[in-house]
């Protein structure tokens, strides 16, 4: 296996484990936590395939858009449950 590969396997790995914080979190947050380490996760899977594939000029602007709408959606699923713990 490339070193790429085993990277690769092992952020797979991890992306489940977020994915079981997701489903499984005991708090809202745990979720929001896990939803993020998803996202940050997916980027650099996208960046890595982009190197196996030498197509890095291509992956990195998807990387960079996704990365972005991660963050923003985030952001937003936060501020709606912050604002509804305050009513």
């Amino acid at each position: 296996m490339t070193p790429i590969g085993a990277i690769a396997t092992t952020l797979t790995v991890a992306l489940g484990l977020s994915l079981y914080r997701v489903l499984a979190g005991p708090t809202i947050f745990d979720r929001l936590t896990g939803l993020s380490l998803i996202g940050t996760k997916s980027t650099i899977l996208l960046l890595l395939f982009g190197v196996l594939t030498d197509r890095v000029d291509v992956f990195i602007d998807i990387a960079l858009a996704y990365a972005f709408i991660s963050f923003v959606g985030i952001v937003t699923i936060a501020k709606y449950f912050e604002r509804e713990d305050d009513e």
